[in-house]
Order: C-alpha cells, then sequence, then structure tokens
C-alpha cells in the first residue's frame, strides 16, 4: 500500500510509526490470516533492530544534558498496565484504524521505564493521597493522609504533631532555586493527587472548612485555603481543573463539599493577583483569552469534577480537554528563564474505573497521551518528563480473544456456559448489579448474555462486569509503570519505591534536599536552594520552640 493510498487519520502519524505497523484494518474485526502471515521472522527482526537503534540514539542525546531546566510530572490515576495496554489498543482502533495491539502510545517510546510499589505504610492497595505525597514529596506515608508523614492519622490530632510531620513537595523545592510551577488536572483541584503538590492534611478529605473536624478546624486551614492562601500553592503560576464549590465560588449540588465560612476564594486569588496580568477562566471562552502576556492563570471549569472526555461540552461555553489545558500551562511557563516544574493528572481514568466504565476509561487515558504528545511537542532536550501512575485498579484484560477483536467488545463463545464473555472486566464494582441475575433460566450461570447489549456496548457509560459488587470499583495492589525521557531519565530503571521519584527529580532539577550530589548543578542554583532550606528549617524550629514554651 503506497502512502498516498493511506487513509489521513493514518498518514498524519506516518513519520511516528514503523511503516510495517501501518495495515489497516477495521477495529471491529480481527485481524486476518493473511496479515498474520506476512509477520513473519524478517519482519520481527526489523522491528527489533530499529528498536534498538533508537533507544541507541536516545541514549547518547541524554548524556549530552546534564541538568533539567524543566520538568513535567504527568500522572494517570488508576493508570495500571492492564489500562495501559488496553488504551493502546483502544487508541489503536478508534483513532488509526488498525489491529491496536501494534500501536504505540506517546509514552511508550520514552527511552527508560521501570515498575513502581504503590503500596502506602499501612496499607497493601494504596489510595491517592498516599502515593500522591510519595511521588511529589519523597516520602510514603498513611493512607488518606497529604504532605504529612506517618505520624499523623485521620484519627486524631495533635497540632505539634501535625506541624512537625509536615513534609516540602517538589513544589517548594523548585519554588526555592526561582523556578515557576503550576497544576493541571481533570479532578477537583482540590482532590488528592493535585493537593498533594501543595497541602498539608491528616485526612485528604478535608477540602473545604465544612469538613474539617472541630478541634480542627482551629488549627488547619481546608486544603482549598492552603492553595489560594499558602505557599507553594499561592506561587502557582497555573492553576486549572475543577472543584469550584469547595472555593466557595458556586452553589450547585448539596452532596459536594460546601464552604460554610462564606469564602470566596476565587476573589481572593484575583485580589493577590491584581497587579500583575492575569485570568481566571471557568470555561473554554475564557481560557481563550490567555495570551503570550499573562502571567498568572487560575481556570475552575465545573463545581465538582470536570466532564468527561466522550461527553463535555466542546463549544466556548463548556469545559477544556486535559490537552488543551496543558497547552495554556506550558504557554504561561515556558516563558520563566529559571525554568519551571508542573504537574498535570488525568484524574478521571481513576474516576471511570471506579464506576467501571470501560470506555471512558480508555477515552481518558488516550486523552492522556495527547497531554503527553503535547508536552514532549512544547519542550525540548532540556525538559525530563515523568509518566507514571499513582496506582493501579482492580481492572483485567482476558479471554482468548484474536488479534484486532473490539477491545471493548467481547470474546468468542467460551467457558462452560459457552457464552461469550467481555474482554475487559472488573473484580469489583456497581458493574455487578447490571450483569448478575438477568439470567434466571439458568441457575448455573446467571450472568447477563453480553450478546443482548451488541447494540448498547458503544455508550458511554456502558458498565463492564464486576465480579463482587460494591458501591465502586477498588484501587489495585500491583506495581504501576513510570516512563522517563529527558536529562537524567537513565535513571528510571529496575523496581523503585514510589517516593523514589521525587528524589530523582530533586537531583535532574538542581533543587530540593539532593541538588548538591549533582555536580552538573551551578553553584549559584545550589547555593541559593541551600540558604532557602537553612532559613525554612530554622523558622520551624523556631516556630515549634515556641510552641512548646507556650
Amino acid at each position: 500500500m503506497s502512502d498516498k493510498k493511506l487513509p489521513g487519520r493514518v498518514f498524519n502519524f506516518i513519520n511516528k510509526t514503523p511503516k510495517y505497523f501501518l495495515a489497516k484494518f477495521s477495529y471491529k474485526d480481527p485481524i486476518s490470516s493473511e496479515q498474520i502471515l506476512k509477520q513473519d521472522k524478517e519482519f520481527w527482526l526489523k522491528v527489533g533492530e530499529d528498536t534498538l537503534m533508537k533507544n541507541i540514539q536516545d541514549e547518547e542525546n541524554a548524556r549530552k544534558i546534564k541538568q533539567a531546566k524543566n520538568i513535567i510530572i504527568l500522572i494517570g490515576d488508576g493508570m495500571g498496565i492492564s489500562t495501559i495496554t488496553s488504551a493502546r489498543i483502544y487508541k489503536g482502533q478508534q483513532e488509526f484504524g488498525t489491529s491496536g495491539e501494534e500501536h504505540e502510545l506517546v509514552f511508550d517510546k520514552f527511552p527508560n521505564s521501570a515498575l513502581v510499589k504503590t503500596y502506602n505504610v499501612d496499607m497493601q492497595v494504596p489510595d491517592s493521597a498516599g502515593t500522591a505525597t510519595a511521588l511529589f514529596s519523597g516520602v510514603k506515608t498513611r493512607y488518606r493522609a497529604i504532605g504529612v508523614d506517618v505520624n499523623c492519622n485521620s484519627s486524631t490530632f495533635n497540632k505539634e504533631v501535625y506541624e512537625a510531620a509536615k513534609i516540602e513537595s517538589i513544589m517548594t523545592w523548585a519554588q526555592e532555586a526561582n523556578k515557576d510551577t503550576g497544576i493541571v488536572t481533570t479532578t477537583r483541584i482540590t482532590h488528592a493527587t493535585p493537593a498533594a503538590t501543595y497541602a498539608h492534611a491528616n485526612y485528604r478529605y478535608w477540602e473545604c472548612d465544612s469538613e474539617l473536624p472541630p478541634d480542627v478546624k482551629s488549627n488547619v486551614k481546608d486544603i482549598a485555603r492552603q492553595l489560594i492562601e499558602d505557599a507553594p500553592g499561592r506561587n502557582f503560576k497555573v492553576i486549572l481543573g475543577g472543584g469550584q464549590q469547595h472555593l466557595g465560588h458556586t452553589l450547585e449540588y448539596t452532596d459536594v463539599c460546601t464552604r460554610n465560612d462564606g469564602l470566596n476564594l476565587t476573589n481572593t486569588w484575583i485580589e493577590d493577583h491584581s497587579n500583575s496580568s492575569y485570568v481566571f477562566a471557568t470555561n473554554n471562552g475564557e481560557l481563550n483569552t490567555v495570551t503570550d502576556d499573562t502571567e498568572y492563570l487560575l481556570g475552575i471549569f465545573s463545581p465538582d469534577h470536570m466532564p468527561y472526555e466522550l461527553v463535555r461540552n466542546k463549544g466556548p461555553t463548556g469545559a477544556p480537554s486535559l490537552t488543551e489545558m496543558t497547552r495554556k500551562a506550558l504557554q504561561i511557563l515556558k516563558k520563566g528563564q529559571n525554568g519551571f516544574v508542573l504537574m498535570v493528572e488525568g484524574g478521571l481514568i481513576d474516576q471511570a474505573h471506579h464506576k467501571n466504565y470501560a470506555r471512558l476509561a480508555m477515552a481518558e487515558a488516550a486523552e492522556f497521551d495527547k497531554a503527553v504528545e503535547l508536552a514532549v511537542n512544547e519542550t525540548g532536550p532540556e525538559t525530563l518528563i515523568i509518566v507514571t501512575a499513582d496506582h493501579s485498579h482492580s481492572f483485567t484484560m482476558e479471554g482468548y480473544s484474536k488479534r484486532g477483536n473490539d477491545i471493548l467488545g467481547f470474546t468468542e463463545e467460551a467457558g462452560e456456559a459457552n457464552r461469550p464473555f467481555l474482554t475487559l472486566a472488573y473484580a469489583n464494582g456497581p458493574g455487578f448489579d447490571y450483569h448478575y441475575g438477568i439470567n434466571t433460566s439458568n441457575n448455573t450461570f446467571p450472568w447477563r448474555d453480553v450478546r443482548d447489549d451488541e447494540n448498547r456496548l458503544n455508550d458511554t457509560h456502558y458498565q463492564h462486569i464486576g465480579a463482587f459488587k460494591s458501591r465502586d470499583g477498588t484501587h489495585g495492589g500491583e506495581d504501576v509503570a513510570v516512563f522517563a525521557k529527558g536529562p537524567h531519565a537513565n535513571l528510571i530503571r529496575g523496581v523503585v519505591e514510589q517516593n523514589y521519584i521525587a528524589h530523582l527529580i530533586s537531583y535532574s532539577g538542581c533543587f530540593g534536599p539532593h541538588a548538591h550530589l549533582n555536580e552538573n548543578c551551578s553553584k549559584q542554583n545550589t547555593n541559593a536552594a541551600s540558604v532557602l532550606r537553612i532559613y525554612f528549617v530554622h523558622t520551624a524550629f523556631i516556630y515549634t520552640l515556641l510552641l512548646a514554651i507556650i
């Protein structure tokens, strides 16, 4: 097949995918026997050789840059290995018309990768608060704790223990080195993962004042106030995501954290930045008013989490995609002479998995990959880009489907009941109710016949089966992957503890506790960070001493 005959969506990818993977398939149909036979030993030897040569070149290029001026860490919330594999196939089938298995996500091509152990200090299967704290602060902590170490817990509160247990994040380290910082998420900006970049809370759900226990309220600010009023959050150049209600900007949902203190923290943010060029945006149209002169950007596009990619309003009054938000963030942050640190979270992968919405989860993962692609294209060799997940999900890709079978479809007839079953399934979750107890005529197999759902499988909110009934699907406890490219990405290797990633960022970015270990860091940056660190340590010591005296 000549390049001219390739469909546009495949032709646009021609320079990024080897030509031997550009055969056109219908994603509804498995790959043919003729196409399988073309993938003989010469085919796979060529694939291996090309991959080796690319990796050798990547390694040579990486050695030329000894310090990361910029760092972008992208978190696919709940994006375990099974999600990556399924999303790879989904994106290949949906966007490029291939069988899917041979497709490559953008971060699949990163030269370095490792496995990451995600457990919390007190839980085999973690939550996003403890994992994000490990990722961004370099310290593993308790389940549901944010920015504090193991000495804090959600059942009791002690002011002195709380102050001593606070942990600095990579955003604090970066700001001490005069780097610009920002966060982008499709969840609430006060949700666990983004909150771990700036907040300190024994309990992740202290997102607004009405959620603070009485004995805590007089001693600790809620997470939303910490973002707007305290460093490092108040110094962020970019804040983009959902969660208007938590900031007191709107009141639409009674079941979402509601402010009782009467504060509208968006007004506080606007007042704090009134002497600068800023944009406050609540929809696409307002976000598009950002110019190259904009210095600060706060965009909050929904009362709660943002809408899923497949159902969002893409017009001027609607909400932006993760990619669009990332583009605006980089437009602002790239202007800084000292570099930047940006956290980007595809948070709705996790939200969809919790409800067993496999199609929505796949679409969110595909959109996340587009944001990764933008980050790669908009930055150069001085940028360290890290892609990982905070945790996995109880999500499986199963059966013996033929190659090219619709990843959101079902297998051929199989099993003792001689029934097909969905390729993508969950170990638990609300999908149990939809699929169980329908086939009352067969007591040995009381599950729904998925062939009856063939016309419903394209529904955005179609629930895949959950084998054990629960209100929400749970996280998974297995290792997740981390992918990296850029300065010192070669230090991502093997199997690592999740907290290691923050330590690598410190070393590569020449800020924080490990800047002095990198002989390529400029002496000025290292000394400045050391002076600031001494100041903050002494301030914290004096504060603790005063508390003890009082």
